[in-house]
């Protein structure tokens, strides 16, 4: 999970898994984080809805990701930039 400095609102990058909904994506983004007493690195992937207003983005994706206000039930975040396109 990278962050970035531009604003106060949080960001993230992740993977697009799901582009079948009109301006929605499902992302997966990953945090890695360290056990507390087996100190070993894990991986936790977890889901989030974010709002792509010119569906541009395929699975396969990975994008950058904005914190925002609740836009629907599930989605609080908004697509930002795509940073890599799938292949």
């Amino acid at each position: 999970m990278e962050r970035e400095v531009r604003s106060r609102r949080k960001t993230v990058v992740g993977m697009v898994v799901s582009d079948r909904m009109r301006k929605t994506v499902v992302v997966a983004v990953e945090r890695v984080y360290r056990h507390s007493d087996y100190n070993k690195l894990v991986r936790r992937r977890t889901k989030v809805k974010a709002h792509d207003e010119e569906n541009a983005c395929k699975v396969g994706d990975r994008v950058l990701l904005a914190e925002t206000r609740p836009l629907s039930r599930d989605k609080r975040w908004r697509v930002v930039q795509i940073v890599q396109k799938a292949v």
